[in-house]
């Protein structure tokens, strides 16, 4: 009889910690969330070939210098009636599960996939829920998918004539939708999704679909919304994007605005709460075709800005070319090869912004562990400095947000002890010097 129970508790322990390592495992898909980077790959203005297996060729020189996750613009066909430029939009789709000719097949989508895994790469694909192209499949199939004018004609999206919207009232439409989500996660093993416009969709849709897309596996939703804006959406989404940051920066430089502006801003975003993450950028495929690139926005504050977006509380997303740096404006209806010169200037640059923000505990993006402690220096309408904690692990950031040289001091009660500075290497301990020199678009980075 005293065996039996002496077997039976060991059972129960062996159960017992096999349930815990199970449910240690359980939690494991969604930590990489917190220390990843999205790198926006445009593959049509990539490579000369503008293809899935041309892209693949560079993806070892991206993981080498710290990208670990990639976001693909959209890959479905291009809708070819009203379509703009010789090559038309790839946000106006024909079909939600194929794949753009232009690109390759549907086989080397999933070789490349496949490949991304093995290299250590998470991906996600850009999803357009809010409207397709007007010759989409389903405006043959099933026309009453769509919101119509008083005169039966498709609705055409704001200011947008290639495309046209779909109506979320109708619930065989969301149920489509769904399915052609879950067919990418299905047939290609994605990790996630980039939600184009998606305030722009009814938010109970995103609330419905989540968790039935991801009866097939954790998925990373990134959505297009500022939660300053669309508050009820952070709450599906993991990370969302800071278009009144980046829209507040570029003024700021423009004209000249004092710099509490940027950080009373930044408070803003810090009382949302760390339920969901921010994705902070300096440019994206809408930006940098449109309203210029990172520089022609930012100017000398570009550099700074972007050690802002991988040091600060939340997720960084950079485009393509920006390990250039890219100093032009790609066209977006046709081609325009990013001009590659064999000369990668910034990759080191990102790289060791990367490393720090996958290795170092006190830059996990959204973790209620960390903090972040906007610092006190005697040139605060110059400089943004900050410190950003989790446990014993710290990182400080000081960034030249003016359009001269600066020096200053920091002597604030939440800084204090020996840093390191991540790109050149000096030490300095704030018990014996508190003071900093930074060169017009001057940063540093330290750690300690």
């Amino acid at each position: 009889m005293k065996k039996l129970v002496i077997l039976a508790i060991v059972a129960l322990g062996i159960i017992s910690c096999t349930t815990q390592k199970v449910n240690k495992k359980m939690e494991l898909p969604s930590e990489w969330k917190r220390h990843t980077n999205i790198y926006e790959v445009n593959v049509r203005q990539y490579t000369k070939e503008g293809t899935f297996r041309a892209f693949e060729k560079e993806m070892p020189r991206l993981r080498a210098m710290g990208v670990e996750t990639l976001w693909f613009m959209p890959i479905t066909p291009i809708a070819t009636e009203k379509m703009k430029g010789p090559m038309g939009s790839p946000y106006a789709a024909a079909d939600y599960t194929s794949i753009n000719p232009e690109f390759g097949t549907m086989e080397d989508f999933k070789h490349l996939v496949d490949e991304a895994h093995r290299l250590g790469f998470k991906v996600i694909i850009d999803w357009v829920a809010n409207h397709t192209g007007w010759n989409h499949i389903w405006t043959k199939t099933n026309p009453e998918f769509y919101l119509h004018d008083p005169d039966g004609s498709f609705h055409i999206a704001s200011g947008m004539d290639d495309i046209i919207e779909l109506d979320y009232s109708n619930q065989n439409m969301r149920n489509q939708m769904i399915e052609a989500m879950k067919f990418w996660v299905r047939e290609a093993n994605i990790d996630g999704f980039r939600c184009d416009l998606a305030s722009w969709v009814e938010v109970d849709f995103w609330e419905e679909a989540r968790p039935k897309v991801e009866t097939l596996k954790p998925l990373f939703w990134l959505g297009e919304f500022d939660e300053l804006e669309n508050p009820e959406y952070g709450k599906v989404f993991d990370a969302s994007y800071t278009w009144t940051w980046m829209h507040k920066t570029e003024e700021y430089y423009k004209n000249n605005l004092p710099l509490q502006e940027l950080k009373d801003l930044l408070k803003k975003y810090t009382a949302i709460g760390d339920h969901s993450m921010r994705a902070w950028f300096t440019t994206n495929h809408d930006e940098n075709s449109w309203n210029g690139t990172e520089y022609e926005k930012y100017g000398v504050i570009a550099k700074p800005l972007a050690v802002f977006s991988v040091t600060w509380n939340g997720v960084p997303l950079i485009y393509s070319g920006q390990e250039l740096p890219n100093m032009k404006r790609l066209e977006f209806f046709e081609k325009d090869v990013i001009a590659w010169n064999g000369n990668y200037e910034m990759a080191d640059f990102y790289k060791t912004l990367f490393n720090l923000k996958s290795n170092n505990p006190a830059l996990r993006g959204g973790d209620p562990a960390a903090s972040t402690h906007l610092l006190k220096t005697s040139a605060d309408d110059k400089v943004l400095a900050y410190v950003r904690k989790n446990g014993k692990d710290e990182v400080l950031t000081v960034l030249n947000f003016s359009k001269e040289a600066v020096s200053f001091t920091i002597d604030d009660e939440n800084v204090s002890g020996i840093f390191k500075n991540v790109f050149s290497g000096p030490v300095k301990d704030f018990a014996q010097d508190k003071s900093f020199y930074l060169p017009v678009g001057g940063y540093a980075v330290m750690e300690r």
